[in-house]
């Protein structure tokens, strides 16, 4: 089954958490460091996604790892 990451803006700066997790499993100031360890945790899962969020809350890009488990792959 596969592991979704959530990296959303806090009133403190960024978290990354797992979806219905109770307590971030990243957390840091800026944006692109929380993406990077989030990204760390979520490749050494069997399958999992990362949605990363704008500031607004929706979504703005997800990737997943590894990248042949994606359930839509783009074509061409």
């Amino acid at each position: 089954m596969r592991k979704i990451y959530h990296v959303t803006k806090t009133e403190n700066g960024w978290q990354g958490k797992l979806e219905k997790g109770q307590r971030a499993s990243v957390v840091g100031s800026t944006k692109a460091e929380v993406v990077q360890k989030t990204i760390e945790i979520a490749k050494r899962q069997p399958e999992s996604s990362i949605r990363i969020h704008k500031t607004d809350g929706k979504i703005q890009e997800e990737r997943t790892y590894p990248k042949k488990s994606d359930p839509y792959p783009p074509r061409g």
